[in-house]
């Protein structure tokens, strides 16, 4: 693909690369997510590991932009220099498959949303919502390949426009805050609690219908790392995009731009996040939350403000979900190319079209995407079972850039001859590496198998790109791996048919 100047990428447009593909379908579904998983304390927690794990992971891209400049495509290409093909193949791979099902939850929760206005979408999977969805999805697949500048311009705009009523959320929730309400969701206790007796000034706020609520629901006591650990996928969903500067790191007007860009922009994200899910449990009890539809941001702020609030927020989310659509698209298509390019993937994804994009890539990825769309149709937990998918496919590749950071920091290269940060770039890059396996380990088996059942079949594409170049095509740790993988995919495609795992 070109480089031209007319391609360049200011620090401003990579920032806005960052936060347009972080901020997307997540955000919106915090507080009933939340909600159902913890109280203020658990929440606290959870955003501070989750807050501390992907800062550690932001400043290890940031370090090795500095350090390996010439490596400029990003996941993909710290994993193969530094843990060989098949490793790097299957960070492409992991990434790549991630982002199409990312993807598909984006559509299931706009679908969703304009379900709760127009009955013809009902809860995202009617024969009319996957027919728009399909329009939208074809109509930003010509937008793309019509040249990632101007995909990317629209996106810096979009990525403005549906920070507007994030951060309107978040001011109306500052003023309607109630420190009692606050308390009584804090520690996330299951027993029965009963509101405070002064629900008058609920009605001040425009609160409605929330009486029902006004005793919590009694139940077995839950620990406090359990409560924590079934939010992590989630929290590892909303920080996705983290990499997206690094990934059009080649595009950057400099090179310093990369390491910037993908801190400011996550740092602004982060705090965004936690404003939203802690100041929605000054607002509502927590079964009032767990209850919410889903994007529940719309009806936190419907109980605060009226029906307008529910419109006003739903707008946004379909701005948000749309721009960051985008974003990930153009991620998944420069990973496939950027896997061709380095002969980790079928030459044919070097393709590229008279704009300089790489069609092929981009094809294939929203052909997948349609598949995902139409096996939607049959499935009842899309929503949850795509977010937490796609949390644990991305982890692996999240996972393999925080262990090269630590290999070239525990190795000393790249400090033979600059010292500087040595220490501080270990350690980061060890908490990182930490991170992720704890991530992997929140998540649970199922999601690890499920993620072997691409992992396995998906190394089709790997064994095609070896067979071109006409070489081995493992040594033997990788044939140790991939065999691995294989056990865990057919373990899980077993698990399916018998009920064992159900989706």
């Amino acid at each position: 693909m070109a480089s031209s100047s007319v391609n360049k990428l200011s620090l401003w447009s990579l920032t806005a690369l960052v936060v347009g593909s972080m901020i997307g379908a997540g955000i919106f579904s915090l507080p009933a997510t939340f909600g159902r998983a913890t109280g203020g304390f658990g929440a606290i927690i959870a955003w501070c590991i989750a807050g501390g794990g992907m800062l550690m992971l932001a400043f290890v891209f940031q370090s090795l932009a500095q350090r390996k400049p010439d490596l400029d495509s990003g996941v993909f290409i710290y994993a193969k220099e530094g843990f060989g093909d098949y490793l790097g193949f299957a960070s492409a791979l992991g990434f790549w498959a991630g982002t199409c099902i990312g993807n598909v939850s984006y559509f299931v929760l706009l679908k969703s949303t304009l379900g709760a206005f127009f009955p013809v979408f009902g809860d995202g999977n009617t024969i009319s919502a996957l027919v728009v969805s399909s329009i939208i999805l074809w109509g930003f697949h010509f937008l793309v390949l019509n040249g990632v500048k101007n995909a990317a311009t629209i996106n810096t705009i979009a990525t403005v426009a549906k920070i507007v009523p994030i951060i309107a959320f978040v001011g109306v929730l500052i003023f309607a805050f109630q420190s009692d309400i606050f308390m009584l969701n804090f520690w996330g206790s299951p027993a029965a609690v009963p509101v405070t007796p002064d629900l008058e000034h609920l009605n001040d706020y425009g609160y409605a219908g929330h009486a029902a609520a006004a005793i919590m629901p009694a139940q077995e006591p839950e620990s406090l790392f359990s409560q924590i650990r079934s939010t992590m996928l989630v929290t590892v969903f909303v920080f996705l995009g983290i990499e997206g500067a690094s990934v059009y790191s080649r595009y950057a007007k400099e090179r310093r731009h990369v390491g910037i860009a993908s801190v400011m922009g996550f740092i602004g994200v982060l705090g965004l996040l936690v404003l939203v899910t802690l100041l929605s449990y000054g607002v509502l009890l927590r079964p009032e939350l767990a209850g919410l539809r889903q994007p529940s941001m719309a009806g936190v702020l419907e109980a605060v403000v009226g029906p307008w609030g529910r419109v006003f927020i739903s707008v946004g989310l379909i701005v948000s979900v749309l721009g960051a659509y985008l974003s990930w698209s153009l991620l998944a298509a420069e990973v496939l190319f950027s896997a061709a390019k380095h002969k980790s993937m079928p030459k044919v994804f070097m393709t590229e079209n008279k704009h300089d994009v790489p069609s092929a890539a981009v094809w294939l990825t929203n052909i997948t995407i349609q598949v995902f769309l139409i096996l939607m149709l049959f499935s009842q937990y899309a929503f949850q079972l795509a977010i937490e998918l796609t949390s644990s496919l991305t982890l692996i590749p999240y996972l393999l850039v925080a262990a090269y950071g630590l290999k070239l920091a525990w190795t000393g290269e790249t400090y033979e001859t600059d010292k500087r940060d040595h220490r501080k770039d270990l350690t980061f890059a060890l908490l990182a590496t930490l991170y992720a396996l704890l991530m992997l380990y929140a998540g649970g088996m199922k999601y690890l198998l499920l993620s072997a059942v691409i992992y396995g079949p998906g190394t089709v594409l790997y064994i095609m790109a070896k067979r071109e170049q006409r070489v081995a095509l493992f040594n033997k740790t990788e044939l140790g791996i991939f065999a691995i993988v294989m056990v865990a995919a057919i373990a899980a495609i077993y698990s399916i048919a018998t009920g064992i795992i159900t989706i």
